[in-house]
């Protein structure tokens, strides 16, 4: 399983993106995929998830209500919109994978298998 993150950039304050993550090597919808940060200085955190073979999605409090984690299974790839950035969202989001995760799992990077290369979001206030 590969894992392609793309869609960062710098933007301002209240501006939105969209990150997207496709999938190679496998049906993405047989995978638990999600969404972590890590920004200079901290460790990575839990953003986003989507639970594997469904559409149960997961999002951080510090994102909920701005940040929206999808799928398309059609084009293998899932999404995570981003809306409302803050400064405080600069940060590499990286996408990961697992075909076996629990919901209590999904927010541990440490369960997941397989991880992409991370995508760089700078938010200027």
């Amino acid at each position: 399983v590969q894992l392609q993150a793309s869609g960062g950039g710098l933007v301002q304050a209240g501006d939105s993106l969209r990150l997207s993550c496709a999938v190679s090597g496998r049906r993405s919808s047989t995978l638990s995929i999600g969404w972590f940060r890590q920004a200079p200085g901290k460790e990575r955190e839990f953003v986003a998830a989507i639970k594997s073979n469904g559409d149960s999605t997961y999002h951080a409090d510090s994102v909920k209500g701005r940040f929206t984690m999808s799928r398309d299974n059609a084009k293998n790839t899932v999404y995570l919109q981003m809306n409302s950035l803050k400064s405080e969202d600069t940060a590499v989001y990286y996408c990961s994978a697992d075909p076996a995760l629990i919901t209590s799992s999904l927010f541990n990077a440490e369960r997941y298998r397989y991880w992409g290369q991370g995508t760089l979001v700078t938010v200027s206030s």
